[in-house]
C-alpha cells in the first residue's frame, strides 16, 4: 500500500461554506413534504423554483432571484398538473423555461415571464404524453437544444425532441427500454454522447442513448447504488449508495471498466440519501445528505488516490433538497466558486450557501474561475439526433466578458453575438495576421463594431437589473424591505460602474485594432 501525504497543494484546499443572513434567505416558503428522492429544487441566474406542498394536483413555485425575505402566502403558483410534481429542471440554455413531470404520467415545459408574476400559470408551452406510469425524473441535454429526457415507474427513458410545433408531443423520438426497474439517477457525460443510470436494480449502466445500447453494466454485491453521476471528462464515474450493512457509502468507478470501483469509502450510519454534485471546472466533488446538514466536498484527480477530502460545511438545520446555481450567476467579486439552495422544510426556510476560496484580493482570479458553460446549446436537436457529437460552449466568467449578461443575450441576441465574435478574433496586443483580400472588411467590421459601442443604449442594462423590469418591482413596505433596496440599488450602481470601465477598456482596443489593421493595409 502505498503512502499519501496527509496534505497536498491545492488552491482549493480551505474552501469553506458560508451561509446566507436571514435577510438573503427565502423565509415562508409551503416546501412539498414528498418523500420521493429528488432535489425538488431548480435554480438559474434569474429564478428559483420549488416544489410547494398543495391540496390536490401538483404545483411550483417560481421566485425572482433577488426577491428575498418572507414569501406572500399568496404569491402565483405554476399548477397544471393533476398528481404531485416529482422533479422540476431548467432548460440550461434558456432562465424563461423550465420543465416539470408528475405522478400524472405527463411532463410539460412551461414559459415562465420575465417580469414578477400576477397571477397562477395554468397552460403549459407543450406536454409530452408518453409514459405510462408515473414519471420520476427529467434531464435536460448538456448541449443540444430542445433535447429533454424523461424517465418514469414503466421502467423507460423517452428522448423528446421539443423543437417541433405541435404543443402536445406524444411520440419520444427514441425509447430506452434497458432496465428491468425504476431509475434513481439519470447523468451525461460533457458532451452528452453517454449516458449514466442507476437502477433499483443495483445496476450501473452506461448507454448510447442514440443507438439504444448499453455498452457497460455492472451489479456489485457489495455496495447498492442509489446515484450515479459522470465526473465530467475525467472518464469516471462516481455513485453514493449503502453497503451491505446499510452504512452510507461512495464509490468511484473507471467508466470503461466497470468490473470493480477504482475506490470505496463507508461515510456513516445515517439512513438519509446522499446526492452528489459535481464542478467540472474546478474538479470538486460535492456530496450533499438528505435528512442532515452536512455537506462533504472533495477534489478529483487523475491520479490515486483519485478523490482527495477537503472538508466539511456543517449545520443543525436539515436539508431535503439542495438547488445548485450556475456558474455564471456566481458571485466572483469574493471568490464564489459554488452555491447551493439548501430547502429547510422544518423551518419553511431556503437557505443559500456559498462556497468561497479565502482570498485577500478583491481583483477577478482567473485561476479558481476556468472557461465555464455558455448559455447557448452547441448542436441543435437534429445535429445531435443525426449522431454529431459536440462539447459545451465555453465563456469567460470576468465581469463585462459577457457570460454574466446570459439574460440581456436571450432577449438581444444579435449585437452580444457580435460582440462575441469579435472578442474572439482579437488579440492582447491588438496585432493579428490576416489575409489581404479580408483586411477592407475587417477595417469596416471594426469601424461598425466601434459605432456600436460608442453608440449602445446603456438604459437597456440600467432599466433590466438581472432580467427584470425595476418598474415592476414592489415597492418597499417596512424599514428592513427598504435598507435592502438600498443596498440593492449600491450594488447596481457598482456593477454598473465596472461595466463602463470594462465598455472603456475595449473600447481602446478595438481603436487599436483598428490602427493597425490601418497601417497594416497602408503597407500594402
Amino acid at each position: 500500500m502505498s503512502w499519501h501525504p496527509p496534505y497536498r497543494s491545492s488552491k482549493f484546499r480551505h474552501v469553506y461554506g458560508k451561509p446566507a443572513s436571514k435577510e438573503k434567505c427565502y423565509d415562508c416558503v409551503p416546501i412539498t413534504c414528498n418523500v420521493y428522492d429528488n432535489h425538488f429544487c431548480a435554480v438559474n441566474p434569474n429564478f428559483i423554483a420549488v416544489v410547494t406542498e398543495c391540496a390536490g394536483g401538483g404545483t411550483f413555485l417560481v421566485i425572482p432571484i433577488k426577491q428575498t425575505g418572507k414569501l406572500d402566502p399568496h404569491y402565483p403558483k405554476v399548477c397544471g398538473h393533476k398528481g404531485n410534481v416529482l422533479d422540476i429542471k431548467w432548460n440550461p440554455f434558456n432562465d424563461f423555461v423550465i420543465a416539470s413531470c408528475s405522478e400524472d404520467s405527463t411532463v410539460k415545459i412551461w414559459d415562465i415571464p420575465n417580469q414578477l408574476l400576477k397571477r397562477n400559470i395554468t397552460s403549459p408551452k407543450k406536454e409530452l404524453l408518453g409514459h405510462t406510469r408515473r414519471v420520476g425524473l427529467i434531464e435536460w441535454h448538456p448541449t443540444a437544444d430542445s433535447i429533454l429526457f424523461s424517465s418514469g415507474h414503466d421502467y423507460k427513458i423517452m428522448i423528446w425532441n421539443l423543437d417541433v410545433k405541435e404543443s402536445v408531443i406524444s411520440k419520444p423520438v427514441r425509447i430506452l427500454d434497458a432496465h428491468t426497474d425504476v431509475v434513481l439517477s439519470m447523468s451525461f457525460n460533457t458532451d452528452g454522447s453517454l449516458l449514466a443510470t442507476a437502477c433499483r436494480d443495483r445496476k450501473i449502466r452506461v448507454i448510447d442513448p442514440r443507438t439504444e445500447t448499453v455498452l457497460q453494466e455492472v451489479k456489485y454485491e457489495s455496495h447498492k447504488v442509489n446515484k450515479v453521476l459522470f465526473l465530467g471528462n475525467m472518464k469516471k464515474l462516481f455513485s453514493t449508495g449503502t453497503s451491505q450493512w446499510n452504512n452510507r457509502q461512495i464509490a468511484l468507478w473507471d467508466q470503461n471498466d466497470l468490473s470493480a470501483p477504482l475506490r470505496e469509502e463507508n461515510l456513516d450510519d445515517s439512513s438519509g440519501l446522499l446526492f452528489p454534485i459535481y464542478d467540472s471546472d474546478t474538479h470538486m466533488l460535492y456530496v450533499v445528505g438528505k435528512g442532515d446538514g452536512n455537506i462533504r466536498y472533495y477534489e478529483v484527480s487523475p491520479e490515486k488516490p483519485y478523490l482527495n477530502y477537503l472538508m466539511e460545511y456543517r449545520s443543525h438545520l436539515p436539508q431535503k433538497g439542495v438547488g445548485v446555481m450556475p456558474k455564471r450567476g456566481l458571485d466572483v467579486s469574493v471568490c464564489e466558486i459554488f452555491r447551493f439552495y439548501k430547502l429547510i422544510p422544518t423551518k419553511s426556510l431556503i437557505e443559500p450557501v456559498s462556497m468561497i476560496v479565502p482570498r485577500r484580493s478583491e481583483s477577478y482570479q482567473e485561476d479558481i474561475y476556468p472557461l465555464t458553460a455558455a448559455a447557448q446549446p452547441a448542436l441543435t436537436a437534429q445535429q445531435w439526433l443525426n449522431g454529431l457529437n459536440k462539447g459545451p460552449l465555453l465563456v469567460s466568467l470576468r465581469p463585462g466578458s459577457g457570460a454574466a449578461n446570459s439574460v440581456l443575450q436571450f432577449l438581444e441576441p444579435e449585437p452580444l453575438m457580435q460582440t462575441t465574435d469579435l472578442s474572439q478574433q482579437q488579440g492582447w496586443g491588438g496585432m493579428m495576421p490576416l489575409e489581404d483580400e479580408q483586411k477592407p472588411r475587417e477595417i469596416e467590421d471594426v469601424r461598425k463594431q466601434l459605432k456600436a459601442e460608442e453608440k449602445s443604449p446603456k438604459t437597456e442594462q440600467v432599466c433590466l437589473c438581472n432580467g427584470f423590469d425595476i418598474s415592476e418591482c414592489p415597492p418597499p413596505k417596512t424599514d428592513n424591505e427598504l435598507l435592502q433596496m438600498f443596498y440593492r440599488q449600491q450594488e447596481e450602481i457598482r456593477r454598473l460602474r465596472e461595466l463602463v470601465n470594462q465598455s472603456d477598456v475595449q473600447i481602446k482596443q478595438l481603436k487599436l485594432k483598428l490602427r493597425n489593421l490601418c497601417m497594416d493595409t497602408g503597407n500594402y
